[in-house]
């Protein structure tokens, strides 16, 4: 289900959508010659910029906040905010019915897909006038590389770090039951089965289970159990070739372990068509106690639960010791692109525009706006440095942090204030991010290009994806999940192989 939040100049109205129009990727476009005073619209007049995003909480940010913003920017903003886990097949049907919005976001994921309308004319061309804009001048030139195709920058970036990803836990269940925090393999399976067979919440009852997934095999506990057991990242440079991950024992040692979780019942049964929201559910309401994924969802589920349960309690961890040490598959340090269409945006000085207001949003009172909120209600200042404080941790969930996604090179942008004090589990998760640098795994095909890849890799990867589940379900054999192999090779893989091997190697 997708929501229309249109933002006009008396207010925000809400618009329940069907599936099938919805804007498309939107390809940032810098432009030459952009001087601050050029940008400016007429005083009566407000710069109307439509755009499609993703929306990871639970709702889009306050009409307060979004006012101010409009304010500020002088614009009228019309946002499609779209929930995370529909958003991709969204933008595949924005781009397939050519129904773009001026701008869209590209999560990186996605972003190889949408590689052959860039390059069919679709989207601005913005790498020649990133230099005449303040701020965007300062964007990382390697960053920037990463994502550009066939040499040209057409997106700005969002930014995150190399790899979130561990495993957020109960904390008070581990107490209750003397277990320490999983520091290996086997310990984070002995805790999933403890948590499922040895009564952690105390009401002596059989009703927890160890790990709750969902359907998502790079997001959700797969990819990252994955790496934990020493798959390459995507692909593996082996002599001189490169092999897709699924070929590797490390792959296959992942489903047996994940196959094992389903036999016996330390893992949601359902967890192949479980939604992101549902897999939170169950975790939020005590009945799963394990969640790996991005680490920085832990605040956010810890300030839920103890809505229900003032006593629970969570913990992290990031380093999980496989077969060939500490692992953990990394992204680009972009999480995803803002394109801009050259269908919606018709002339090059209305593209120099919506490019101001890219620039605009990161300067220092529209940048700690949209990144911290209001003063004096979302946080406070002392000492020129922010303090996050507890008990407005769920109010900046409902009001601002969706406008993360928002933010042009957050991370980085010596305008946004630094925090002084924050929630303990989101600096927790953040310290640990950190320390995921140390033993990132990269994606060796990350700068290369692969025609088969660009125009069959949907198909493809759904096939393999499919052969996985059904792999862990049961409902194939090693012989099975060989076959289906061999023919994603026939159907094109073997192609993808050779070109992404010859790329490599040039």
């Amino acid at each position: 289900m997708m929501v229309l939040f249109k933002r006009v100049a008396w207010g925000r109205r809400i618009i329940a959508a069907g599936a099938g129009l919805l804007s498309m990727m939107i390809v940032t476009a810098c432009n030459s010659g952009a001087l601050k005073a050029e940008l400016q619209v007429p005083a009566e007049e407000k710069l109307p910029i439509s755009m499609m995003v993703p929306l990871h909480f639970p709702h889009p940010p306050s009409d307060e906040i979004m006012d101010r913003i409009e304010q500020l920017t002088h614009t009228e903003l019309e946002i499609n905010w779209i929930t995370d886990g529909i958003y991709t097949d969204k933008l595949n049907t924005a781009l397939t019915t050519n129904s773009m919005k001026k701008v869209t976001f590209v999560k990186h994921i996605d972003y190889p897909f949408i590689k052959n309308a860039i390059r069919t004319d679709a989207f601005w061309e913005i790498g020649s006038y990133i230099e005449e804009f303040p701020n965007l001048r300062y964007l990382d030139s390697g960053i920037l590389e990463q994502t550009a195709v066939d040499g040209r920058i057409y997106g700005l970036y969002t930014e995150r770090p190399s790899s979130r990803q561990g495993v957020i836990i109960r904390e008070d269940w581990l107490d209750r039951l003397g277990l320490e925090t999983p520091k290996t393999l086997d310990q984070l399976y002995e805790v999933m089965r403890a948590f499922t067979f040895s009564d952690p919440d105390g009401n002596g009852l059989h009703d927890t289970i160890g790990l709750a997934d969902r359907n998502d095999l790079t997001y959700g506990a797969f990819k990252t159990l994955s790496s934990y057991f020493g798959t390459p990242n995507n692909w593996l440079v082996k002599g001189n070739t490169l092999i897709p991950e699924f070929e590797t024992q490390a792959y296959m040692d992942t489903m047996n372990f994940m196959k094992k979780l389903v036999k016996e019942k330390l893992i949601n049964q359902d967890f192949a068509v479980t939604s992101k929201d549902v897999q939170r559910d169950m975790i939020i309401t005590g009945k799963a106690g394990v969640y790996i994924g991005s680490m920085t969802d832990v605040q956010r589920l810890y300030d839920e639960t103890k809505v229900l349960n003032p006593d629970a309690r969570f913990t992290l961890s990031n380093r999980i010791q496989g077969p060939a040490g500490y692992k953990v598959w990394s992204i680009p340090n972009y999480n995803g692109v803002f394109l801009f269409s050259k269908k919606a945006i018709e002339t090059e000085a209305e593209l120099k525009k919506i490019l101001g207001f890219f620039d605009r949003t990161m300067d220092e009172d529209v940048a700690n706006l949209m990144r911290y909120g209001i003063e004096g209600i979302h946080y406070t200042v002392q000492d020129g440095k922010v303090l996050l404080d507890e008990g407005t941790s769920i109010l900046r969930v409902n009001e601002v942090n969706p406008l993360y996604t928002l933010m042009i090179a957050d991370l980085s942008n010596p305008n946004v204030m630094p925090i002084a004090k924050q929630e303990a589990l989101t600096a927790l998760a953040e310290e640990l991010s950190m320390d995921n640098e140390k033993f990132l795994v990269q994606d060796p095909t990350l700068h290369l290009e692969s025609d088969t890849y660009a125009e069959k890799n949907v198909e493809l990867e759904t096939l393999i994806s499919d052969a996985t589940y059904h792999y862990i379900l049961g409902n194939l054999d090693q012989e099975g999940f060989a076959r289906e192999i061999e023919r994603w090779k026939q159907s094109g893989g073997e192609d993808i192989i050779q070109e992404y091997t010859a790329a490599y190697f040039k």
